[in-house]
């Protein structure tokens, strides 16, 4: 079997990196340590999927392989996500998708897999008509495996620009423009990169990827 895209809406979260599948720190209005999981719950996890998929429409993808989830990024509208009001460079574009998660399996790190994992989240939002991106981005060299933001390298190496600065968490931005004319088959693509023939059921997964490593 192939490895695949498919929605977030449509996964059974506990097949997710260990803790993200009841994560909802992007989803809490009260300001949170900024790391994962700072608040897990359940119940309000798959509300809040539900509810932005009917609202607004598929709020992630997620990279399967023989039934294993080898990694998923989510991303929505600002309004969804009232954690970055808390965020110290300060709110997002309130009409700027922001990206929030980009987490991968153990087995699937250093592969290539987070960047093409990525440009099939820009694949989706270029073909629903949004013309830039956003995501907070974490400049710290200490423990990324429990940070909620991406790294900071991982998006500049994708054509992200520093939108507003900040020494910790700044925020990035993307035009879409240059991505209109993707034609690549993203799955054929995930098919070459260096991954074992199967994610073995009992290997540990990270909540996140360190930087330089996706």
């Amino acid at each position: 079997m192939g490895r695949k895209f498919i929605g977030l809406s449509v996964v059974d979260r506990e097949l997710l990196p260990r803790g993200c599948g009841d994560c909802v720190f992007w989803e809490t209005a009260g300001q949170l340590p900024r790391r994962c999981p700072a608040r897990s719950d359940e119940a309000e996890s798959g509300a809040w999927i539900r509810r932005v998929s009917t609202e607004w429409g598929e709020c992630g993808r997620v990279v399967m392989s023989d039934g294993e989830v080898l990694g998923f990024i989510k991303y929505a509208p600002p309004w969804y996500l009232p954690q970055s009001l808390h965020m110290p460079s300060g709110p997002p574009d309130p009409d700027v998708v922001l990206i929030t998660c980009l987490h991968l399996s153990d087995d699937a790190r250093q592969t290539g897999v987070g960047g093409v994992l990525l440009r099939a989240a820009l694949r989706d939002l270029v073909g629903r008509g949004e013309r830039s991106v956003q995501a907070y981005a974490t400049t710290s060299r200490d423990d990324f495996t429990a940070s909620p933001m991406v790294g900071i390298d991982f998006l500049l190496r994708h054509g992200f620009t520093v939108h507003r600065p900040h020494p910790e968490v700044p925020l990035l931005r993307l035009d879409l423009k240059s991505l209109v004319s993707w034609t690549e088959n993203l799955e054929s693509v995930l098919d070459s990169l260096r991954l074992p023939l199967r994610v073995p059921n009992h290997a540990p997964a990270t909540l996140s990827v360190r930087r330089g490593e996706r």
